[in-house]
């Protein structure tokens, strides 16, 4: 068995993950495409039978979400320009990145106002649509609203679901799932903050607390699924279905970026910077893009200093066999959504030929971002999902990453280039807690 000393010896950026300093990694297990893609255990079709999936919940979700109306039923979020904020990150730090940023507001995704209401409301979806059709309730002909009737959520009462969530999983899960009538459960760690628990409550969700961190909350939820058979355990760490439905975001963006006119090809190559905790959500997303866009997107994960599970799975090759804490770090961060020990074995092997890399970003700098964002695009965003914006600053001046440009003969195409940062959550943030954020990061 090794020792941390080993560890540190035969990877020498372990030693900087453990002093919880800031680090930019670039994969080394990352294949062209077209060799990478053929180790992949799901594919295109697999996110397309998910898409259509969606669109048949459609009529229900416009239905029983009014907020959902104005795109029928469909749950996404816009792509805006953010120039200022490209000009506030130059001053910021001394240093500007070429080409266009854009961010990608899934803070604002309708429902649960993260990005976990692709991955978690489409598996609660397809668990409804799997039971109802079992039972001779509902076939893939019928117009979906009718599950807003008495006799479905009477039908559902009779199951339940689990999950461990640091917060915006459970939020999303919760919701959904006690619209549909489902018993629910959502076990939360400690990091989790008191208005996602107060919200989920107040919308007849069962909730737990737990002193310790994420593992524990999903180690109790899937018990309590163990237990009873008719409970259905969402698990965060392994589930293909969480997985699917972030994957869709993909399909979707393609047209969005036709739309605002934004080219991508060979000249034009695509960066996306994604906040990353157990890893569910940016795999997804980074799996789904690839296929969308092959060696012409580059894919980066962003995790708080104090929490590199997924780069530590990585860097390791040993994905959900270690944990942050196995080297003496100690998982607590403001960034309560990636604020997670253990990555996704899943995700990790999955992701392993695809993605480009990964870097950690410290809290003091999510604050200092948060406030920035807010004060040049009047976009608030809760801290864990600022870790994307300073993506390209990270690329384009870490040694690490003026390189992964060089060795993809990607120099001279970077005034072409299009960066795409993931803003995962923060439209349903109270204001005050906002308030405290912002303040946070204007002292800093």
């Amino acid at each position: 068995m090794k020792t941390i000393q080993d560890w540190m010896k035969e990877y020498p950026i372990i030693s900087e993950l453990a002093a919880v300093k800031e680090v930019f990694w670039t994969n080394p297990k990352k294949e062209p495409y077209q060799t990478g893609a053929k180790k992949l255990p799901l594919n295109e079709n697999d996110v397309r039978d998910a898409e259509e999936r969606l669109m048949r919940f459609a009529p229900y979700i416009a239905k029983v979400f009014p907020e959902t109306r104005e795109h029928s039923g469909i749950i996404e979020s816009p792509i805006v320009p953010i120039p200022a904020m490209r000009e506030k990150l130059s001053q910021m730090y001394e240093h500007t990145s070429e080409g266009e940023f854009l961010l990608k507001c899934d803070s604002h995704l309708p429902i649960s106002g993260s990005i976990k209401a692709r991955g978690g409301i489409y598996e609660v979806l397809k668990h409804a649509e799997k039971l109802a059709i079992q039972h001779g309730l509902l076939s893939v002909e019928d117009d979906y609203s009718i599950l807003d009737r008495e006799k479905f959520r009477t039908f559902f009462s009779e199951y339940s679901i689990a999950v461990g969530s640091t917060g915006n999983l459970g939020l999303s899960i919760g919701i959904m799932s006690a619209k549909l009538g489902f018993k629910v459960t959502v076990h939360m760690s400690a990091d989790a903050k008191k208005w996602k628990k107060d919200l989920l409550r107040s919308k007849g969700v069962t909730v737990i607390e737990y002193k310790e961190d994420y593992s524990k909350a999903v180690e109790e939820g899937r018990k309590q699924a163990e237990s009873d058979p008719n409970c259905y355990f969402i698990d965060d760490e392994n589930s293909r279905d969480l997985f699917l439905g972030y994957a869709v975001a993909a399909i979707r963006i393609k047209k969005q970026l036709e739309d605002l006119n934004v080219t991508v090809d060979e000249n034009h190559p695509l960066f996306v910077y994604l906040p990353c905790g157990v890893g569910g959500g940016p795999g997804g997303v980074a799996f789904g893009l690839k296929l969308m866009y092959q060696d012409q997107v580059h894919c980066f994960f962003a995790e708080p200093t104090h929490s590199p599970c997924m780069l530590l799975g990585l860097v390791t090759g040993m994905h959900d066999k270690v944990s942050v804490q196995d080297f003496g770090i100690d998982n607590i961060t403001s960034a309560d959504g990636l604020a997670v020990g253990r990555p996704s074995g899943f995700v990790g092997q999955t992701i392993e030929p695809l993605l480009s890399g990964s870097y950690t970003v410290s809290d003091h700098e999510l604050f200092k971002l948060l406030s920035a964002l807010a004060d040049t695009e009047n976009i608030h965003l809760e801290p864990s999902a600022l870790a994307g914006v300073i993506g390209p600053v990270k690329l384009s001046t870490e040694k690490q990453g003026k390189e992964y440009v060089q060795n993809h003969n990607l120099k001279g195409q970077m005034k072409n280039a299009v960066h795409l940062m993931w803003a995962t959550g923060g439209s349903m943030v109270p204001k005050e807690t906002m308030d405290e954020y912002y303040k946070k990061g204007v002292e800093l």
